[in-house]
């Protein structure tokens, strides 16, 4: 058996050809195809304006950018990939970590008791943790109540429509539900964010090829869009997939100590499978098992490391926040694989192989 991932890309022949299509044309940098790849992405998010970036690092760089300002404090979560809250760094802004809930996501209630007392926060930067929808209504209502921004980090889930918030970004890295090799984008309805972005994404110029300010060179290419617009096209079948993978995964789960992260449902994406385990009633420990699954050719992989405690961040003041839920969830969080290729008998032989390294 080959080697099964936690996550991977699906590119097909349809992606090779159009791909093959692109190479042959004018154009390989900024052309066509990335305005059709925009346009499909604001459709597929509901929203009016789209601007594609090089990476979802850049999407999050360039919102944060748009947002805030130097100095504001902004409310995130500490269960995400480093550059949710790095981005707010980037713009000069001092991220506030706020605990999680035990879907993994940020607790949004916490949010709201630190923004009765404090009334300097200015935004709060969530993420749709592993494909389960944040609650809409209630970022509204944060929004509106305690007039703050607020930024959706998407990048698990490609597909959510954009309701309330100021922006959404989202990322295509190969491992997301489509794939442009590297490549994001950021969606809005506020036509002065979309502008500044699309400014700040060609280095600080204007149409009229003016320098405004200190912009990036974050543009997404001809190459990638057109990868990106035969994905698309896919990304219902694609969830469909992963749904179907992880109601599998429900199922052979039940009345094991291998606990699915919340109970399926067809409102989640599931860019990831989370299971928690409870290794203090094993005699093996988390990373005994993923250096064991790995033996058995199957990658699991940990979302993730609490980002107030990384190293960096205890650098530089972080790491002694009262975050229960997240500290008692990294310990027994695993990922396990979830994409459109894995098989039946794949998956099963991943039930089975954790199962039996678990000895339950």
């Amino acid at each position: 058996m080959d080697f099964l991932p936690y996550a991977k890309q699906t590119i097909e022949e349809d992606d090779i050809n159009d791909f093959i299509d692109t190479l042959k044309s004018d154009f390989l940098t900024t052309g066509l195809k990335v305005n059709e790849f925009e346009r499909a992405i604001y459709e597929v998010a509901n929203a009016k304006y789209c601007v594609s970036v090089s990476n979802g690092t850049a999407a999050l760089h360039l919102a944060a950018l748009a947002l805030l300002n130097e100095g504001d404090i902004v409310l995130t979560t500490p269960n995400s990939f480093i550059a949710t809250s790095n981005s707010i760094l980037y713009a000069k802004a001092t991220p506030v970590f706020v605990d999680i809930c035990e879907d993994g996501s940020i607790d949004l209630n916490l949010c709201e008791d630190i923004l009765k007392q404090d009334a300097s926060i200015k935004a709060i930067f969530a993420v749709s943790f592993s494909g389960k929808i944040l609650d809409k209504k209630r970022l509204k209502y944060l929004k509106n109540t305690y007039n703050i921004k607020i930024l959706e980090d998407n990048a698990h889930t490609m597909g959510v429509k954009l309701t309330y918030s100021d922006i959404s970004t989202f990322s295509f890295h190969p491992v997301k539900h489509i794939a442009t090799g590297e490549g994001g984008a950021v969606v809005t309805n506020d036509k002065a964010l979309y502008e500044k972005i699309k400014m700040l994404r060609n280095h600080g110029q204007d149409d009229k090829h003016q320098m405004l300010d200190l912009g990036f060179n974050y543009r997404l290419s001809d190459i990638s869009s057109t990868l990106g617009l035969s994905q698309i096209k896919k990304l219902d079948t694609f969830i469909h997939q992963r749904q179907e993978i992880a109601k599998r995964y429900d199922k052979a789960f039940q009345n094991t100590i291998v606990k699915p992260l919340y109970p399926y449902t067809n409102s989640s994406l599931y860019h990831l499978y989370v299971v928690r385990v409870d290794f203090s009633k094993l005699d093996i420990t988390k990373n005994e098992v993923i250096i064991k699954m790995r033996e058995k050719k199957i990658g699991l992989q940990v979302h993730y490391r609490p980002i107030n405690k990384q190293p960096y961040y205890k650098n530089i003041g972080y790491g002694d926040e009262q975050t229960p839920m997240m500290d008692r969830y990294f310990q027994e969080c695993l990922s396990i694989p979830c994409y459109p290729l894995l098989s039946e008998d794949e998956q099963q032989y991943v039930i089975n192989s954790l199962l039996e390294v678990l000895n339950v």
